[in-house]
């Protein structure tokens, strides 16, 4: 048996018209021979009735004293009307279809409650639906614990379940419908000249998400990555194939052309501050205490440089504040810089090549941007600039590097 799972994002949802639109894709794939599994995430965006920001804007109209536990209840419903409306859609064309939700299709995850971590799938209850001829459909996001608690997966967790299913049923390919082309050389929203990437490496990709870009979850990738699974980012609303995601050596046995590139795309995430701790004279402990503190207040730290005298970090802008009073109290003058931006260049063909942060200096000092920091991977490189220079920061390295130049 074929396996295809495809993914329809809450904006690939909305309307009739939307819905439409998606089952001539699974009518599509039926066609090409595929077994179908679908995961659908809940319709549209906050604001819209069955979103899941929605959903949760009810509890903090109405007390906002909802347990975890029972937020998974409120969440997890979302996806499961959008899996019950398209199962109608597609029994009424004739086109058989079962829903199973997380639980029933045996996604057992841990119990932490809204940020659940998938431990194992049983296939057998999918596998059965599939050989009588039905489409499965799966509502994203969502699990169940070992005893049968209902859980949901966090930020990213439609993505996370489709390709955790694509591994579990050694599917042939995941499918994630947007409202985009596939994955971008840049945000057209800043760049207009971005391109659309033919392929890229897991790798690339799973940087480009952790660092800023949205199309797909970085730990859905992961879990790709890990069974090899190839994945395709493709808009619901177009024919074009997307972006292939896959490793560098597949992409060239499904025929592919390997461009000869150093880097792929630019990624941004503004609203940061860079925080600075200098060692007081006698202590060599800095970056001990400080990280611990940060660790222990449940402050998310990157884009860390250590030196022997001192420290620099950066954290998000609304946890500035609480950052730099504990770093008070514990008698350290921190510095702190708000309304940061970090800017990633990011390339599986940059390691080992020479000359790459000079263009970025370059292309960077021609535009008067200043860079307060730096830090650099074997496929990315990020720099730390003022927030008010990111837009011209990502079109200036953008036009560096002559993305805009051709389709990759």
């Amino acid at each position: 048996m074929k396996i295809l799972v495809q993914k329809f994002g809450g904006s690939s949802l909305t309307t009739e018209d939307c819905r439409i639109r998606a089952i001539y894709h699974m009518k599509k794939a039926i066609d090409e021979g595929y077994a179908l599994v679908v995961v659908v995430s809940a319709m549209g965006r906050k604001g819209d009735p069955y979103a899941t920001d929605t959903l949760l804007q009810l509890i903090r109209n109405n007390g906002n004293q909802l347990p975890s536990r029972e937020m998974d209840l409120l969440m997890h419903t979302g996806e499961i009307i959008s899996a019950t409306i398209m199962c109608s859609m597609l029994n009424v064309r004739g086109i058989k279809a079962t829903i199973l939700t997380g639980g029933q299709a045996n996604i057992v995850t841990s119990d932490d409650f809204t940020n659940a971590q998938i431990l194992s799938i049983d296939p057998a209850r999918i596998h059965k639906e599939l050989e009588a001829g039905s489409v499965v459909i799966v509502p994203g996001f969502q699990g169940r614990t070992a005893d049968w608690e209902i859980t949901t997966l966090g930020r990213g967790g439609s993505d996370t379940t489709a390709t955790a299913l694509g591994v579990a049923l050694n599917a042939e390919m995941v499918d994630i419908f947007t409202d985009v082309e596939g994955i971008m050389t840049a945000d057209p929203r800043i760049v207009e000249e971005a391109q659309p990437l033919a392929m890229v490496t897991y790798t690339e990709i799973c940087n480009m998400a952790h660092l800023g870009a949205k199309v797909i979850h970085p730990r859905a990738v992961e879990i790709a990555m890990q069974a090899n699974v190839p994945i395709r980012v493709r808009s619901t609303f177009s024919d074009d194939p997307g972006t292939l995601v896959t490793t560098m050596l597949e992409i060239g046995k499904l025929g592919y052309t390997v461009h000869d590139r150093v880097v792929m795309g630019i990624a941004h995430v503004p609203n940061i501050t860079q925080v600075k701790v200098a060692n007081r004279e006698g202590h060599y402990d800095t970056q001990l205490q400080v990280f611990k503190a940060m660790a222990t207040n449940n402050i998310s730290v990157d884009f860390i440089n250590v030196n022997p005298l001192g420290v620099a970090y950066t954290v998000h802008d609304e946890m500035g504040e609480k950052a730099a009073r504990l770093l008070t109290e514990m008698g350290y003058e921190p510095q702190l810089l708000p309304h940061c931006a970090k800017v990633s260049v990011i390339g599986a063909g940059m390691t080992g090549v020479p000359g790459v942060m000079a263009q970025i200096v370059e292309a960077l000092t021609q535009e008067d941007i200043q860079i307060l920091q730096s830090a650099d991977s074997h496929t990315t490189i990020w720099v730390l600039v003022h927030e008010s220079d990111m837009v011209r920061a990502v079109r200036a390295l953008h036009q560096q590097f002559n993305l805009h130049a051709h389709h990759m």
